[in-house]
């Protein structure tokens, strides 16, 4: 990166959501999405790619859907299942945006909301 221009990063994140239902899927998707973007100073523009990944036991919707209803109709989004862990922690939504942005690598911030701030503690300040 040229000082002062633009890079490829990645971001971080991850909600639990309360329950396996299409509504608390788009709800815990769209907090997640609006706080990464927010936390981080990026438009619709800067998202190059967003990855996403569910828990096992959610699959009643695709958290793609969701962003795709927020706006995110020219960004290309896919949607994973996690691997399943025993005792890993349920619930969960996680996110890896690839966006443009001048920020150093040091100063991305990831977003880890709800019961998800426990997978980074870290990072979820």
């Amino acid at each position: 990166m040229q000082p002062g221009g633009t890079a490829v990063r990645a971001v971080r994140g991850a909600i639990q959501v309360d329950r396996d239902d299409p509504t608390f899927i788009a709800a815990g998707t769209g907090e997640l999405v609006a706080e990464v973007m927010r936390r981080n100073e990026l438009d619709v523009e800067d998202l190059i790619s967003i990855v996403f990944t569910v828990t096992p036991d959610l699959a009643s919707g695709f958290p793609a859907s969701a962003a795709r209803d927020l706006g995110l109709t020219d960004v290309p989004l896919l949607c994973a299942t996690e691997i399943a862990v025993p005792r890993a922690m349920e619930r969960v939504i996680r996110l890896l945006a690839h966006v443009q942005t001048d920020r150093p690598r040091s100063a991305i911030r990831h977003v880890y909301l709800r019961g998800a701030a426990r997978l980074r503690p870290d990072l979820a300040a």
